[in-house]
């Protein structure tokens, strides 16, 4: 015999971009996670600042710094909703894209590695 089961809540949906952070969250929430990974972003490679390649680091340092200061400005300014919750999403990825892009690369240099 088979159990029924239970009924789903009515428009409950499976689908990633309906999930409650990208349709009515507020986008405070970005904003705090945000900044933890932009700040563990920076402490990782504040200390490969004297590694070669030379620059690497100071460019990620700077490009998530920037990228944060606009997750700020976007959460403030845009009028709150998908549109605005769409941007804090890319924003935050583009944050650990450029962290770990950057540290990959200096890495590499470190390790006398050849990237081609």
């Amino acid at each position: 015999m088979v159990k029924p089961q239970p009924d789903e809540p009515i428009a409950t949906s499976t689908r990633v971009r309906d999930q409650p952070s990208l349709t009515t969250s507020s986008g405070k929430s970005w904003l705090i996670l945000g900044g933890l990974l932009a700040l563990i972003a920076v402490a990782v490679q504040v200390p490969l600042l004297s590694q070669k390649p030379v620059g690497v680091a100071l460019f990620g340092i700077c490009s998530i710094v920037a990228l944060y200061a606009t997750m700020v400005v976007v959460r403030f300014n845009l009028k709150p909703g998908k549109g605005m919750l769409g941007w804090l999403a890319v924003l935050m990825i583009a944050i650990a894209i450029i962290g770990v892009v950057c540290v990959g690369i200096v890495a590499a240099g470190s390790g006398n590695v050849s990237l081609m």
